[in-house]
């Protein structure tokens, strides 16, 4: 049974969501502040967590990036105002998706179980080890180096890579992203794949690769690009 974590300081939205849980066989935790959301997430360590923007003690923007330093499990951000910025910077700092109120519970369920079917598609395939000049990419413990130096990513993050990197110098549209990585029936847009190659870049860029980079294709997408015909 998948525990979700539902964190919102408005207890009517909570509990509507806790009983959306239950009807769908999930194991729901609900916490009302930012504090209670990370002591909620280390008691029950969740495989989803519904995290509100606006909570007292920590804001949910605070508790994405504490949770993102140590873990990262599927958060879907949920936020009061259907404001760009506030869906960037969410993107931005990890999130894999986000929601706006009001919306419906039955969509926020299904956004569940987009996501569940995507970690169990995964965990059903049997990963493997990517290597090319200095970059390694495993997989199987979801993790990245650099000039064996490890590079923090997220979940999402490692699928990024990895699906460029083992696609040498192949273009990737952002719908050809979207659907290989969020699937089908994601309900994001393409800013998604930016905000999550922008977040990438600079990650992997406290490391020097003079090799290869993720490069831009100006109105088509992104690719990994391999230099001076260096082939590993």
């Amino acid at each position: 049974m998948s525990t979700i974590l539902i964190a919102d300081d408005n207890k009517q939205i909570t509990s509507i969501l806790q009983e959306y849980a239950k009807k769908e066989g999930y194991s729901p935790v609900t916490a009302y502040d930012g504090a209670d959301v990370l002591l909620k997430f280390e008691q029950n360590k969740p495989d989803v967590i519904l995290l509100d923007v606006m909570m007292p003690k920590m804001d949910g923007f605070e508790v994405c990036r504490e949770i993102r330093k140590i873990s990262t499990v599927p958060i879907i951000m949920i936020t009061a105002r259907g404001e760009d910025f506030e869906k960037i910077m969410g993107l931005d700092i990890g999130a894999d998706d986000y929601i706006v109120k009001p919306f419906s519970p039955s969509e926020v369920m299904a956004r569940v179980r987009a996501i569940l079917r995507r970690i169990n598609r995964e965990e059903a395939n049997p990963a493997q080890i990517f290597e090319f000049d200095n970059l390694k990419i495993n997989l199987d413990e979801y993790s990245a180096c650099v000039n064996n130096e490890d590079i923090l990513l997220t979940k999402k993050e490692i699928e990024l890579l990895w699906t460029l990197a083992t696609n040498k110098n192949k273009v990737f549209s952002r719908d050809n992203l979207l659907n290989a990585l969020w699937g089908y029936d994601y309900f994001g847009d393409n800013r998604t794949v930016d905000s999550h190659i922008k977040r990438l870049r600079a990650k992997l860029d406290v490391q020097e690769h003079p090799s290869w980079e993720i490069k831009t294709i100006w109105g088509v997408g992104y690719k990994f690009e391999v230099k001076n015909d260096v082939q590993k």
